[in-house]
């Protein structure tokens, strides 16, 4: 079974909605790195999850998708588009993982990251 494992929120004023989450929920949001700030939701004891807050793209300008973690990012990207899911961004990588961007068949974007062993 394949878990949630971050949230994104993409914004197109990210240093306003750093600012935002920060005062009113208290998490500690990091300086961007590749434009990508890293949110901190509460302590690694607690339930949850953490994320990011950055500017979104052109093919997603606002809003929240999930990032969920898989064993095989090519072999869900493939059983994803076989059951009605686009590709928004396709497998891209990165120093520590791999990561793609979907939208399920209703229109939700999601994100799925595979790590690099």
């Amino acid at each position: 079974m394949s878990r949630v494992v971050l949230f994104e929120l993409n914004s197109q004023d990210p240093e306003r909605a750093s600012a935002f989450y920060s005062a009113v929920f208290g998490w500690q949001v990091a300086a961007p790195h590749w434009g990508y700030r890293e949110v901190t939701t509460g302590s690694d004891q607690e339930a949850g999850i953490n994320g990011g807050i950055a500017q979104g793209p052109q093919d997603y300008p606002h809003g929240t998708r999930i990032v969920i973690e898989v064993a095989s990012i090519d072999a869900t990207i493939k059983t994803a588009v076989e059951n009605g899911a686009q590709i928004v961004r396709d497998k891209m990588e990165f120093d520590a993982f791999y990561l793609a961007y979907l939208v399920d068949p209703v229109g939700l974007g999601i994100g799925l990251i595979q790590p690099k062993l």
